[in-house]
């Protein structure tokens, strides 16, 4: 891990299963990240879509592995990075009740060359705008 991987941990009041669900289903990645054109897959590519900008392609990539309720990983590209590939790593775990989620966000600087410390920026608070709608959507969500 370098100094230009996004490393971001946050609890959510809800058990792993129902968190898995947010990271992985397309309806509920529709209400705290993108819409997604399915679910995701092991294997399989993924697109993600920009619901402000009539369903446009916004993120994509490939997921590269799925262990259900503990870790997911994909790579994962937007448009200003021209398909250079980054990769995201989510890990789950028990926390007094709730999911203790962590991010891994690596290979922007390498991605992005001399755009690296704005994409930096721009995804750091990305996530941090994506991470407290999934805050609120997690804790009043049902069971998976």
């Amino acid at each position: 891990m370098t100094a230009t991987t996004i490393t971001k941990t946050i609890f959510l009041n809800a058990p792993r299963e129902v968190v898995w669900a947010f990271l992985t289903q397309k309806d509920k990645l529709a209400r705290w990240f993108h819409p997604a054109e399915e679910d995701l897959k092991e294997g399989c590519d993924y697109t993600l879509l920009d619901q402000h900008n009539g369903l446009s392609k916004i993120c994509w990539g490939k997921v590269l592995e799925m262990k259900p309720f503990a870790s997911l990983v994909y790579t994962f590209t937007v448009k200003p990075l021209n398909g250079a590939m980054t990769t995201v790593r989510w890990t789950l775990e028990d926390a007094a009740g709730g999911t203790r989620l962590t991010l891994s966000h690596e290979g922007i600087e390498q991605a992005a060359g001399e755009a690296a410390f704005m994409m930096l920026s721009a995804l750091d608070a990305g996530w941090d705008a994506h991470f407290g709608r999934l805050r609120e959507a997690a804790r009043v969500a049902e069971p998976a």
